[in-house]
């Protein structure tokens, strides 16, 4: 049975949770225009696509999107860039795609450049009560400076720069140093997509599709993942289990076939050939 409203089915004993739904397109059907997403993925490795064509195909736009990246032209979350259903990237690392650059420099987009660490730990922290921490990261550049380009004016011009962040002093280890202060992030959904999962919720990721994926789900305010395969509450060994039922709330099986591509293909050439 598909988990709908309380996401309890009622036995003769117990209430029983399950989390699951029917489809991607079920899943997704509540996310408005103008939502904040958090959506796992590095590159195109563990890419919650199922999900993100679902939002395609409903036609959701306006969204402010955080991420490590934004896939590439025609996978990932390059398919709602290309369709420009995006209003706002919070990432660390857009190089891969030409249709991103092309929107951003013509003042289209709006990017929140991000170190990589910071931005996990941002994730991690909003999934955590945590309001904002102190890092080193991006002490004396213009991540702490502000005036990083924003968004373009078209022309050239920067029409929105990054604000001056709060920079402090402290002892760590019996040495002064400066630290920014960096908010915790917190996004409407999450986006996610994991090898194995409960009806709990409870997941399992392969290897390195793991990547962004638990802080990501961590971060959403409603957490709904695509699993390759959906087991029965007790399958999965509590000491395997990556990220616990409590951060997701809606799950969707999309089978093991689910097409998974390479960003970069690198192969060797024989000796001799």
């Amino acid at each position: 049975m598909a988990g709908r409203g309380s996401g309890q089915h009622a036995t003769k004993e117990w209430h029983v949770i399950d989390k699951t739904w029917t489809s991607a397109a079920e899943a997704v059907a509540d996310i408005a225009d103008g939502a904040s997403l958090a959506v796992g993925g590095f590159g195109l490795s563990g890419n919650p696509i199922a999900l993100i064509e679902a939002l395609l195909a409903q036609g959701t736009t306006d969204l402010s999107i955080v991420s490590n990246n934004c896939g590439v032209d025609d996978w990932g979350l390059g398919v709602l860039l290309n369709a420009k259903r995006i209003r706002k990237m919070t990432s660390s690392y857009v190089g891969e795609n030409k249709e991103f650059e092309r929107q951003f420099l013509s003042g289209e987009l709006e990017l929140e450049l991000t170190p990589q660490g910071t931005l996990a730990e941002k994730l991690r922290a909003g999934g955590s009560g945590i309001a904002a921490f102190y890092t080193q990261t991006g002490v004396g550049t213009q991540v702490a400076e502000g005036g990083l380009p924003r968004r373009y004016d078209g022309a050239g011009g920067i029409a929105v720069a990054s604000p001056v962040k709060d920079v402090r002093t402290f002892e760590v280890g019996g040495t002064a140093r400066d630290y920014v202060l960096e908010e915790a992030i917190v996004t409407d959904y999450a986006l996610v997509h994991a090898l194995r999962g409960d009806r709990h919720g409870n997941l399992i990721f392969n290897k390195a599709a793991r990547n962004f994926n638990p802080l990501a789900a961590m971060a959403g305010r409603v957490c709904i993942a695509q699993v390759e395969e959906l087991v029965e509450p007790g399958e999965l060994d509590p000491d395997c289990i990556h990220l616990p039922g409590v951060y997701v709330h809606r799950v969707v099986e999309v089978g093991g076939d689910i097409e998974k591509r390479i960003e970069r293909r690198t192969v060797s050439t024989p000796e001799g050939a």
